[in-house]
């Protein structure tokens, strides 16, 4: 048996927007069910909240998020996802999207260790830390 970890994120009301901002970034396939759609007990008004989103992506990602109901507190601030790897093509692609709408807490560039590293913080309050491993095997 094989098990999976990923990132959960948890949002007031703002799951759907964000979900699909990543959904442009990322690719893949992005299924969103609401708390009307999932028969789950909700107050009026509520039923188009997210109650589940999952993005799946060609590169095995998973990015899975919710709305939090006005019977549940909303979640505090501080959420952090790290996408990082070799592909550099892939990962800078992957920053910029990132990019659009966020304050740029580290810029994309060559870190003191090698990598290239970066940190934002999105339009949702989710802090992004996009690491592009070093080049190895240079002979020199």
């Amino acid at each position: 048996m094989s098990t999976v970890l990923n990132p959960y994120l948890a949002f007031g009301r703002e799951a759907r927007e964000a979900m699909n901002f990543y959904h442009g970034v990322f690719g893949g396939d992005l299924v969103v069910t609401t708390f009307g759609e999932g028969g789950m007990q909700h107050e009026p008004g509520e039923a188009d909240l997210v109650m589940h989103a999952q993005l799946t992506t060609a590169d095995g990602h998973t990015l899975m998020a919710s709305d939090t109901p006005s019977t549940m507190p909303v979640p505090e601030r501080g959420q952090q996802v790290s996408v990082s790897g070799d592909d550099a093509h892939l990962l800078t692609r992957y920053w910029e999207g990132l990019s659009d709408g966020a304050r740029i807490v580290e810029p994309l560039a060559q870190a003191p260790w090698g990598d290239t590293f970066g940190m934002l913080v999105d339009r949702w309050g989710v802090t992004w830390m996009v690491s592009i491993a070093a080049p190895t095997g240079h002979s020199g």
